[in-house]
């Protein structure tokens, strides 16, 4: 069985210590996905100087190569957000821009190298637009070149006009916590797969193309 590594980017606006509850839903993701054998981190994206911009490395500085380093060496990504004004916070965007840049970065055979590498979305917030939210996102990590499983995504979205945070609101085992395992078991088993047998190469793709 290939062995398979998760990393979470927590795309919360508060620094380290600051409590996060896209961060509590993060690390559910990691102890679902541990379940499945699958190992993981959490990286809170605000902790490190990521730079604005649409490249690999943006110089200076910049703290998104080292975190793009943990992303290529791992076969599952979950981007974890806050919703604000019914949108991905914006770390989460910025965090997708620089993602941009890995529609340049291909391996000897001409595949993206985040081919074979699974997208899913974790999302907190106390509003609705939760499934605005992951639609977004999930849309630009597939363009990108990330596969999104089935049932990709988690959110817990609390009661309109309150103040209630996920962190604060108890265990949710039969709503949220379903859509967390449901996230883990098919991320971890089509990560295997896709491990096993990935994308073809472009020239793969337009020989098969042109024998029809």
């Amino acid at each position: 069985m290939a062995s398979i590594r998760a990393l979470v980017l927590n795309c919360t606006l508060k620094p380290s210590p600051a409590p996060s509850s896209s961060e509590k839903l993060g690390r559910e993701v990691l102890a679902a996905l541990a379940e499945q054998g699958v190992d993981g981190e959490l990286i809170r994206v605000v902790d490190h100087d990521v730079r604005f911009g649409v490249s690999t490395d943006e110089g200076d500085g910049d703290g998104w190569p080292a975190i793009r380093e943990k992303l290529l060496a791992a076969q599952i990504l979950i981007i974890a957000t806050p919703i604000w004004l019914g949108q991905p916070a914006s770390v989460c965007k910025m965090v997708l821009e620089r993602l941009d840049a890995e529609l340049s970065e291909t391996d000897d055979e001409g595949r993206l190298l985040t081919y074979g590498k699974i997208g899913g979305v974790a999302v907190v917030g106390n509003e609705d637009g939760a499934h605005h939210t992951i639609g977004q996102v999930q849309q630009a990590l597939n363009e990108v070149g990330f596969t999104c499983p089935a049932a990709g995504a988690t959110y817990w979205v609390g009661e309109a006009l309150q103040t209630v945070d996920y962190r604060d609101a108890g265990p949710k085992p039969d709503t949220t916590g379903r859509t967390t395992k449901a996230l883990a078991l098919n991320s971890a088993h089509l990560a295997r797969l896709l491990a096993e047998q990935s994308y073809p190469p472009p020239e793969a793709k337009d020989a098969a193309r042109a024998s029809a």
